[in-house]
């Protein structure tokens, strides 16, 4: 920024305001008010009343009400920050908040110009301050200069604004452009002494040079970034019904996905799907070639970089995701890992994954763009990098990338001996998108037919099958030609494609005949070492582990868990015998989660931390199998009764959760956790959409044991039943009748109705099951007034809970069981430590029931309209169903709920409905 003779630089600290200096030849106290619709600063051109007022939101318009409380929220403190990119819709977002209704004066707003000085950029604070204040009568105007305060006239302003009854909100965007930290140095001050009268909201495309640790070490520093300004699946949706874009359903979370929820490239396809007469097909067919989203992403994103970080980008764009000694590898600069953090932090559209070493994957749209500049540079230069990244993949086992590179460098003998070598690190893992090599030529498939192999393990590891298929019957048309040795692993590579084909393909049937294939491979005559460098034992163990690990993911979807179990057990000790890592990890955290589900909560949490812990548990490639040991752990937690951090660790599991057996064990923890929560029509939605689906009688009996319950505790016993009869035979359904007949006050059937938690054939149950029969049989003897046998079952339910550190199934359960526990402690336990802990929890849970002192009434009533709503708010019906079944619009809906939360003073929907009650509207 240029020098000027006005200009004033300040420092200001925190407590010391003798440390604020400066130099200037200003003499007065301040400058005469500019005139808002075209004043000057003296000597300075006029200020703009276009960068004092919120600019319009864009046509069409839609409203994002969740951001607009987050950043209400924010308000609340000293500093709120909106940080994101060119494109994330942080100006519309401030705009509908700051043009929001609320009580008191609008917040003040300015639109930071390219190369504002401070003397300018505090002619427009001071504008703005000025006719926020004047628009409060409640409050005097803090005496503001028009141009950069001195330093007693900053402490008379922090002064004036302290002693103001309401906070000044003060809205800066674009604050990015500011680069000079004396610029602000001022507004620090202010924020920091004005005794929180002073309240900034801001939006920038990187952080600004403010002193930021100082808020975020105290917790007073709000962040909003590109996470919660993404486009929600059902935003997406909204857009484009705003737009007129009738896309099917199935096409909007694929658009969500291919921009990354970002606003501005989700605005560029409305439009671009507007023009079009197939818009599903058009779905598919956005990308970052589009011509406006490459102009916008080069001219926006990439221009403001420097011409290394740019060609680091473009270089680097060989590899789907990237990290600081690839990238090193890839362009030869040891610096190439800073380049990328830097880019990650200024430019906003390289993700990191938060692992350790860190990965960076560019934004969808923004990879487009990239692999357009990569294929700029010379065919020699192309296929050198890519002949790197095969090196580097191989040399660090990720044999699926090297094998692609290989493949796309034209290295294909390095390619086959990869496949030869490490085939199975290729068989079970999880499909990847990617660009497509090229065809390898068909007089080198000739030569040697496991090239083809190669090229359709490569494409049914990038989830291409067509593409895989063909390249398989490529290489079965010349297997007759290859030396009997070679015909052998030829099959056994042969099977490996079919089984990772039909893993692709979702033919559970077709993997179990695959992998048996495989297994006879190794049953056969010892191969060759000669023809086979891994002949023998270890080849066995290769067939075995990948194998295995194929029947135990059939057996985990079916929900068929102790087959699981067992196949996960044999694969994982002969991954680990031969040396394959990812096949290793993927059994071990599977297994977790599989250990977790029966119960055994010690064994599960080792089994997470050591999957956790493994190297090749790194990258978004490995993120659902690590996705497994987040879900074990989860479950541990909620089992432990430790809320936060199931919470915590289920947010970890994503990946894992889209698969069938996974999506049902992280229902019931979800669901348990929403119940606990007291959201009982959360935990039914939950457990509802995951019975749907469940796999297996085993898991579905689970679920509608969950969901009966919590029907039960909401008083539809009638639905209950209904769940319980159509669940059939298991344990879990019979605990959970059994608690249905207690809470209906017939202690006799449900005793008769009670499984055998104590016979033989209870061993084999889910723990947390066997604990909750035991726990109610302990209740009905007490019950009874035999409690001679409530001590009994009490001690041996607590035997089986102790090594594993159980604590929900005591302190969230049946009624009397605390009751129970205090009575035990007083009678004598082997477990008296754990059973006062125990009483002392129970003691401290929450009582629901209506809040001490009458009911506060209503400020403003609710309209006929909302009261009809209010009463669906009560069922488990969403918004989306609840303006079905009153022939409304989703968003009249929403305004409705929204408008009934702020009369009753709630922020989610269990609270209003528990506000109602209290007040008798419902």
């Amino acid at each position: 920024m240029p020098e000027e003779a006005d200009q004033v630089r300040f420092v200001a600290a925190p407590h010391d305001t003798s440390e604020i200096t400066g130099t200037s030849d200003l003499r007065t106290a301040g400058i005469d008010s500019p005139d808002l619709a075209g004043g000057a600063l003296p000597g300075g051109p006029p200020l703009l009343a276009s960068r004092l007022t919120p600019p319009a939101p864009p046509e069409p318009g839609l409203l994002r009400p969740r951001l607009v409380e987050r950043v209400e929220r924010g308000a609340s403190g000293p500093v709120t920050l909106l940080l994101a990119p060119a494109g994330w819709g942080k100006t519309t977002v401030l705009s509908t908040w700051a043009r929001a209704e609320r009580d008191g004066p609008a917040p003040a707003w300015v639109t930071v110009g390219e190369g504002d000085t401070t003397r300018r950029l505090w002619g427009y604070l001071a504008a703005a301050l000025r006719a926020a204040a004047a628009d409060d009568p409640d409050d005097a105007p803090p005496p503001l200069p028009d141009g950069p305060p001195r330093p007693e006239q900053l402490e008379s302003l922090a002064a004036a604004l302290a002693g103001r009854e309401r906070p000044v909100l003060l809205v800066l965007d674009d604050l990015h452009r500011v680069t000079d930290p004396a610029a602000l140095s001022g507004l620090e001050f202010l924020l920091q002494h004005a005794d929180g009268r002073l309240r900034l909201v801001a939006g920038a495309r990187r952080e600004p040079p403010m002193a930021l640790h100082r808020w975020r070490l105290a917790g007073e520093l709000t962040l909003i970034g590109p996470d919660e300004l993404a486009f929600t699946t059902d935003e997406v949706a909204d857009l484009l019904v705003a737009h007129g874009v009738p896309v099917p359903a199935p096409a909007v979370p694929r658009l969500a996905e291919r921009t990354a929820g970002w606003p501005a490239g989700l605005r560029f396809a409305a439009l671009a799907l507007a023009d079009g007469t197939d818009p599903a097909r058009a779905v598919d067919r956005f990308a970052g070639d589009q011509p406006d989203v490459a102009a916008y992403l080069r001219d926006e994103v990439l221009a403001p970089l420097g011409p290394a970080t740019r060609d680091v980008l473009r270089r680097v764009a060989v590899a789907v995701a990237v990290r600081a000694d690839l990238a090193a590898a890839l362009t030869g600069r040891a610096d190439a890992g800073q380049v990328l953090a830097e880019a990650a932090r200024d430019a906003g559209f390289l993700h990191q994954d938060g692992g350790n070493p860190q990965w960076y994957r560019p934004h969808p749209l923004l990879a487009d763009v990239l692999r357009d500049e990569l294929g700029r540079l010379p065919v020699d230069e192309v296929r050198e990098l890519h002949r790197r990244a095969a090196d580097w993949y191989a040399a660090h086992d990720r044999p699926a990338e090297a094998v692609r590179h290989a493949l796309t460098a034209g290295e294909w003998t390095a390619a086959a001996e990869l496949l030869v070598s490490r085939w199975p690190e290729l068989a079970p893992d999880e499909p990847t998108a990617a660009p497509a090599p090229p065809e390898p030529p068909a007089h080198e498939v000739r030569r040697d037919p496991e090239l083809a192999l190669a090229a359709a393990a490569e494409r049914a590891y990038a989830g291409d099958p067509a593409a895989a298929d063909g390249q398989l019957r490529r290489a079965l048309a010349h297997a007759d030609d290859l030396p009997a040795p070679r015909r052998d692993r030829f099959r056994r590579l042969a099977a490996a494609v079919e089984l990772s084909l039909a893993r692709l393909g979702g033919n559970h049937q077709g993997v179990r005949e695959a992998a048996d294939r495989l297994l006879a491979t190794a049953s056969g005559p010892a191969a060759d070492a000669g023809a086979d460098p891994r002949a023998g034992a270890a080849e066995r163990d290769d067939v075995r582990a990948a194998a295995g690990a194929a029947h135990g993911l059939v057996a985990l979807a079916e929900g068929e868990l102790p087959v699981a179990r067992t196949r996960f057990a044999e694969a994982r000790e002969a991954a680990r015998r031969a040396g394959r890592p990812r096949t290793e990890l993927l059994c071990v955290s599977r297994s977790a989660a599989l250990e977790a589900a029966r119960g055994a909560l010690r064994a599960a949490e080792e089994l997470a931390g050591e999957a956790l812990a493994m190297p090749a548990c790194q990258g978004w490639s490995a993120r659902a199998d690590c996705g497994y040991a987040y879900l074990a752990l989860a479950l541990v937690a909620w089992h432990r009764d430790r809320p936060a951090e199931a919470v915590a660790h289920l947010a970890l599991a994503g990946p894992a959760t889209a698969e069938p057996g996974g999506a049902a064990l992280a229902a019931l923890c979800r669901a348990g956790l929403l119940a606990d929560g007291d959201d009982p029509a959360g935990a039914l939605r939950t457990l509802a959409g995951a019975r749907a689906v469940a796999p297996g009688p085993e898991l579905g009996g689970w679920l509608a044991a969950e969901e009966a319950q919590v029907r039960a505790a909401a008083g539809d016993a009638d639905g209950a039943r209904a769940l319980l009869d159509a669940a059939g035979d298991g344990p879990a359904p019979a605990l959970a009748s059994a608690r249905l007949l207690l809470r209906a006050g017939d202690a006799r059937a449900a005793e008769r109705a009670l499984p055998d938690w104590a016979g033989p054939g209870a061993a084999d149950w889910p723990l947390p099951v066997r604990l909750g029969a035991g726990l109610l049989d302990a209740v009905l003897a007490g019950g009874a007034g035999d409690a001679r046998r409530a001590g009994r079952a009490l001690e041996e339910v607590l035997a089986l809970a102790e090594p594993d550190g159980y604590r929900r199934v005591f302190t969230r359960t049946d009624p009397g069981v605390r009751d129970l526990l205090a009575a035990h402690l007083d009678s004598g336990t082997a477990y008296w430590a754990t059973v006062s802990e125990l009483v002392r929890g129970a003691d401290a849970q929450p009582v629901a029931g209506p809040a001490d002192g009458p009911a506060r009434g209503l400020d403003e009533p609710l309209t006929e309209r909302e009261l009809t709503i209010l009463r669906y708010l009560q069922s488990i019906l969403s918004n989306v169903e609840i303006a079905a079944e009153l022939s409304l619009s989703v968003n009249t809906v929403k305004t409705h709920v929204r408008n009934i939360y702020r009369k009753l003073d709630a922020t989610r929907r269990r609270d209003a409905v528990r506000r109602a009650r209290e007040l008798r509207l419902i």
